[in-house]
Parts: C-alpha cells; sequence; structure tokens
C-alpha cells in the first residue's frame, strides 16, 4: 500500500500574510511517498525513511501514549520551557504521531471504550521523498499528508480533504511550532492555493511555462527565528505590508490570464530585500538572473544573517537558465512543475 503528497513552493506574500494579506503557493511535481507493508509475526510498527533516519520500532499499544508525551512536549514548547528542536525524540516520531492523531480522530466504536479497533495491523512505515530537507518545500506537511492518505485507506476510514488539511497543520505544529495554513493547504488539496487570514481557496488556474526552482543552501536561522525578527523591525509598517498584498493579487491575476510576470517578480524581490531577509548570495543569484533576462525572488522566510537563503523561484520565460546557472554550480534547480492532485492513494 502507498500515497503520495507534493510538495510546495510559495509564489508571493511570505512575510506578508503574517500581517493578515494574502499569500499565494502551489503544490509542486516532487513528492514524499509513504508505503506499508503488513507483518503478522509482529505486534508494532517499524519505520524506515530513506535518508532521514534507520528505522525504530513502536508498539501498537503504545501509539496512544506517544501522542500524549508529544502533546505534553508541545504545551512545553508553548509555555517557553522546552526549544521546538526538542519535542520530537526522532523524525520518525513525527510520523507515528500523525497515525495517533488519525485514530485519536476517528469516533469511537459504539459498544466499546477505547479506539484500539482502529489500530492497523503491524507491519513496517517507509517512506521515500523527492523533496530535500529544509528547502522549503514542505517536506515535513507532504510527508503527514502522506502518511494520512495511507492510513485512512488502511483503516477504510477516508476523511474529506477539510478534514485532512486541519489534520496536517495539526500534526506539524511539532515541527515548526505552529502548523502552516500554507503547506498543509497546498500539499493536500495541489494546484495552486490562496492563503489569507486562515482562509484557504483553491484557485482555478495553473501556473504556466517558465518557472523554476533553486535551493541555495538550508539558512542557519528557523523560519520562527526570521519572522520574529521581520516582526520586530516592520510589523507597524502597514504601507509596506500594502504593497506586498497588492503584489501578490497582481501576480496571482496575471497567472490566471496567462500574462508576462516579470516585472512583478521584480517588485516582489525588492519588497523582499527591503524587510532583510534575502541574504547577499541569493542577491548575487537574482541579480545574474535578472541580468540573463528573467526574475527571481525568495520562496519562503529567507534569511536575516547567514549565507543561505534557502529556496528561491525564477520566471525565465525566455532565455537559458541553464546558462544564468552556470556561475552557481553549487546550487540544485530544475524546472516547477505543477501537481494538481495533492495527497492521494496510489493503486497499483
Amino acid at each position: 500500500m502507498k500515497a503520495c503528497a507534493p510538495g510546495k513552493v510559495i509564489l508571493s506574500g511570505e512575510h506578508a500574510v503574517v500581517y493578515g494579506a494574502q499569500a499565494i503557493a502551489i503544490a509542486i511535481r516532487k513528492h514524499t511517498y509513504v508505503s506499508f507493508s503488513p507483518i503478522t509475526e509482529s505486534n508494532s510498527i517499524s519505520t524506515l525513511f530513506s535518508g532521514i533516519s534507520s528505522g525504530f520500532h513502536y508498539p501498537l499499544h503504545a501509539l496512544s501514549a506517544l501522542k500524549s508525551k508529544l502533546d505534553t512536549r508541545f504545551d512545553a514548547f508553548v509555555q517557553g520551557d522546552l526549544p521546538i528542536q526538542k519535542i520530537l525524540s526522532q523524525p520518525d516520531d513525527l510520523l507515528m504521531y500523525t497515525l495517533s492523531a488519525l485514530v485519536h480522530h476517528l469516533p469511537v466504536v459504539p459498544g466499546r471504550h477505547s479506539r484500539s479497533s482502529y489500530l492497523p495491523v503491524p507491519g513496517r512505515l517507509s517512506s521515500e521523498s523527492e523533496l530535500p530537507l529544509g528547502a522549503g518545500m514542505g517536506s515535513s506537511a507532504s510527508a503527514i499528508a502522506a502518511t494520512l492518505v495511507l492510513f485512512e485507506n488502511l483503516l477504510d476510514k477516508p476523511l474529506s480533504a477539510e478534514q485532512r488539511f486541519e489534520l496536517v497543520r495539526f500534526c506539524e505544529r511539532l515541527q515548526h511550532g505552529k502548523g502552516s495554513a500554507i503547506d498543509a493547504a497546498a500539499v493536500t488539496y495541489g494546484g495552486m492555493v490562496q492563503v489569507q487570514q486562515e482562509r484557504v481557496k483553491r484557485l482555478d488556474t495553473n501556473i504556466g511555462p517558465g518557472w523554476y526552482w533553486i535551493f541555495t543552501g538550508q539558512p542557519s536561522v528557523s523560519t520562527g527565528e526570521c519572522v520574529q525578527f521581520v516582526r520586530q523591525h516592520f510589523a507597524t509598517d502597514h504601507a509596506l505590508w500594502d504593497q506586498f498584498s497588492r503584489v501578490t493579487a497582481a501576480l496571482a491575476d496575471e497567472i490566471s490570464h496567462h500574462h508576462s510576470v516579470l516585472e512583478l517578480v521584480k517588485e516582489n524581490h525588492q519588497l523582499l530585500k527591503h524587510i532583510q531577509v534575502v541574504p547577499d548570495s541569493a542577491v548575487a543569484l537574482i541579480e545574474a538572473l535578472e541580468a540573463a533576462g528573467g526574475a527571481a525572488k525568495i520562496s519562503g522566510a529567507g534569511a536575516h544573517r547567514g549565507s543561505f537563503g534557502g529556496l528561491v523561484i525564477a520566471y525565465m520565460p525566455e532565455g537559458d537558465i541553464a546558462s544564468a546557472l552556470a556561475p552557481f554550480p553549487q546550487y540544485s534547480w530544475g524546472p516547477l512543475e505543477e501537481d494538481r492532485l495533492g495527497a492521494r492513494y496510489l493503486n497499483d
């Protein structure tokens, strides 16, 4: 049994979404795959997450206790008594917490006093991902969404897309301190999504050709740190956030009409530079792309200090992006291809 969910990139609205402006994100055709193989002679679920961990064993009867323990740690984080990186003991905990959260979400079977009837058979839970870790492509949300879809099918208890979206947000808070509506919406629904003040809308359009992702290296600061820096220096600059909002709205409109958005992407980049979240290395890359006839911007929180800016998205409808990127062999990149299906079960 196997399920998958796409990653995501933010086209516009990062940081501004914190101040009530809209953000636009798109699900991309790079996926996390989660599979399950029953093992009848066991009483646990073993994990094997490629490139992440060497695996652990989780007794089925202890899943509820695991959820309670991690919920307690999250509460300690909220109170300021525990750093976010101490909530999960190992990366595998996140997906096992997801399974436990799904079981907890399901109604108790009439006549019984526990949810144990929903526990899956023992087996091996495996995952593989095409998403670079720490690249701002929503790898955590993607893995959570794929796990939910997989066990919804295994338990024969399908969720609605809205229920799945809320559970992805709920589980992802353990990784980032707050479940991202942007990540959860994109990986759950697929396609292009608009998020504004916790409201999610799927946009009936597609991104079109000429877009690329470029990973410049994992920032040395967390998303939370960067958001806090911007809040301290720019939170009350309402005119600035109005500018961000206008650019995002115009970008969505121009994309929907299949118009060029070169100037809007350039303007977005300048606004992000103004709030000091574009490191010098990313500025040099973006200037090179602009000189080659394209445009580019940070996608995600960026970084207010350090050498790496995370994910950059480029728009170059004409010209040779490979030549423009030749001076930057240290960066991985590829075309930005849209996934319009979202998290889904894969039938053989």
